[in-house]
């Protein structure tokens, strides 16, 4: 009968190991990388066994890298705190944190202006083309409406496609005015409504790492944008 209970005992304890362990591997995004043992092809990886396609080697595994919930938090700097909704010009609706793992460079416009805002985009367009292509696609460029009632999406798409800005590295967001006062806030953007169709505004670009935390800020119009340029390059990877 000892025995018996001790070996039940055992079995129980073996069976909490276990799925200790699994509930362990549940909470850790764990990323198994392989490489061709003669680097074939430099310092390319695969995330899954196999084979050179150069040399037919096995691949062999050269690195395993856990990251832990807690890794992905965020600061309570960060934008992606805010819990507010947009509308894209796709009118698709997303929130703030749904941009994280990019390098975000940010500015708040209106489409119906005429004397700043087209300005505004010349410079975004201007720090985009200074970028390299390869780091294009780790950033993403946001236009945030200050007129919401006005720029619906279906506007928002028509200006994108009219300035030629409706790549994907591209984004317009439509807010509410209560989210659209709270994002000019956390960007300390003053913007004032002078008419029905006029605002005066603050013209400064944001640049955000990719977890929304604020890096640098480019305050007028047509100024040199080398710092610009370069705090971009050194938050992406």
């Amino acid at each position: 009968m000892k025995t018996l209970k001790y070996i039940l005992v055992m079995l129980f304890t073996v069976v909490a190991i276990q799925s200790c362990n699994s509930d362990k591997k549940a909470d850790m995004n764990i990323a198994e990388v392989y490489q061709c043992p003669m680097e074939c092809e430099g310092d390319k990886t695969y995330t899954e066994p196999g084979s050179c396609p150069v040399c037919k080697m096995d691949l062999t595994l050269v690195e395993l890298t856990s990251k832990t919930l807690a890794d992905e938090s965020i600061s309570e700097e960060s934008i992606f705190n805010l819990t507010s909704k947009w509308h894209t010009e796709e009118n698709e609706v997303i929130q703030l944190k749904d941009l994280k793992g990019k390098t975000l460079v940010m500015v708040m416009i209106y489409t119906s202006c005429k004397a700043a805002c087209p300005r505004l985009v010349a410079d975004m367009r201007n720090i985009e083309a200074q970028l390299p292509d390869e780091k294009i696609k780790d950033i993403q460029f946001v236009m945030v409406s200050i007129d919401p009632e006005t720029d619906t999406p279906e506007r928002l798409k028509a200006f994108a496609i009219e300035n030629m800005m409706d790549e994907e590295q591209w984004l317009f967001l439509q807010g509410t005015e209560g989210s659209v006062r709270e994002f000019a806030n956390v960007l300390s953007v003053k913007y004032k409504e002078i008419s029905p169709i006029d605002f005066s505004h603050s013209n400064i670009i944001s640049v955000f790492n990719a977890q929304g935390e604020l890096m640098h800020q480019q305050e007028g119009l047509g100024v040199n944008n080398k710092e610009t340029i370069a705090s971009i390059l050194e938050v992406t990877p």
